[in-house]
């Protein structure tokens, strides 16, 4: 008995015909890499002339290896904030097509014939993810999150860090970044999962890199006041955390990050080795928020007696309201808790900021 149509004797499906046409992928299939919609990819071949230059006998619109690359191109460049007609020029000039020209022109396939195309016309990329009034660099993170490339990511967001500093490159960027995926996840029916995930993840590599792209601040002294870092027990959040830490590196404020869901004996042994000036708690959510432990935390002492000292308790993060965070102070921004922190590790600060 012979195997069905299809790849191993699995019949054809809209996935696996999307890889096994003569000519090469669908348009669907060429969408969904992009992550753009297909009436986008249909729009850029009416407009520019930047589509799949051949059709299968069946009339299927077909997209070949050069093809895809040009329209890679195009993303990058008009998320780079290129015009789109001038970001598509470019793209096909970039990959060996004549403006104006058919993008699959010359194959020897017999198997496919060239597809007519409409004179090329003025006109917009098409949208992603909803952002809203928003910095240019969050159109082209957004772009690149949901092409899934994780190269270009790397990139803007160090980028992003370079030309304006840890503090605004977060809250000005990487958070309404964050906060358009989260929307479009919400709204989508759990799509859009891994473009979360590897935005979250390239923000991360972004922090920990940042050290090795902003000038170095200069060296606290010796035995100079550190500031504890960790999330609430039980909290796996910590990206802000780390966008905190980051932060208070770039300002010269020694740190010891304890990161995610920190046991609460492992949080005290390490308050009390280091006597630091500040705790910073951390907790995404109320119920991983605990002001029995915040409490606990501020009344640890150490030194010598005559001189002994507490930590001052910073509760950062959207689960300590104003409930749960009792009578300590709140940071409610990035820049408002850096302001704080400096302050109280007495060091000189960013440029522009007091303590």
């Amino acid at each position: 008995m012979t195997d069905p149509p299809g790849t191993n004797g699995v019949p054809d499906t809209p996935e696996t015909a999307d890889v096994t046409g003569t000519a090469g992928l669908t348009t669907g299939a060429v969408a969904r890499r992009l992550g753009v919609s297909p009436t986008t990819l249909r729009s850029w071949d009416r407009r520019y002339g930047l589509g799949p230059a051949l059709r299968s006998r069946g009339r299927h619109r077909r997209w070949s290896p050069r093809d895809v690359a040009m329209v890679e191109e195009m993303c990058r460049l008009a998320a780079a904030g290129a015009p789109p007609a001038e970001a598509a020029r470019v793209a096909r000039l970039a990959h060996g097509a004549e403006p104006g020209a058919p993008a699959g022109a010359g194959s020897a396939d017999p198997s496919v014939t060239p597809s007519p195309r409409e004179g090329a016309r003025r006109g917009g990329a098409g949208g992603g993810l909803p952002l809203g009034d928003v910095r240019q660099e969050c159109r082209g993170l957004a772009r690149a999150a949901v092409r899934l490339d994780a190269p270009e990511l790397g990139g803007r967001l160090l980028d992003a860090v370079v030309q304006h500093g840890l503090v605004t490159a977060w809250e000005d960027v990487m958070v309404p970044t964050l906060r358009a995926v989260g929307r479009k996840w919400e709204s989508s029916g759990d799509r859009y999962v891994e473009v979360e995930h590897l935005l979250s993840w390239q923000i991360s590599t972004a922090l920990r890199r940042a050290p090795l792209v902003l000038p170095r601040p200069a060296q606290p002294p010796s035995g100079s006041d550190l500031v504890v870092l960790a999330c609430a027990p039980g909290e796996q959040h910590s990206l802000p955390l780390e966008a905190l830490d980051a932060a208070l590196e770039e300002a010269g404020v020694p740190t010891r990050m304890l990161g995610a869901a920190v046991p609460v004996e492992a949080l005290l042994a390490c308050v009390r080795r280091t006597g630091p000036a500040a705790v910073v708690l951390w907790a995404q959510a109320r119920s991983t928020a605990s002001l029995p432990l915040a409490r606990h935390v501020a009344g640890l002492e150490w030194g010598p007696a005559g001189a002994r000292r507490r930590p001052v308790l910073l509760p950062t993060g959207p689960g300590w309201d104003r409930r749960a965070a009792g009578d300590f102070p709140r940071c409610t921004s990035l820049g408002a808790a850096v302001r704080t922190l400096v302050g109280l590790s007495g060091q000189p600060g960013l440029p522009g900021q007091t303590g």
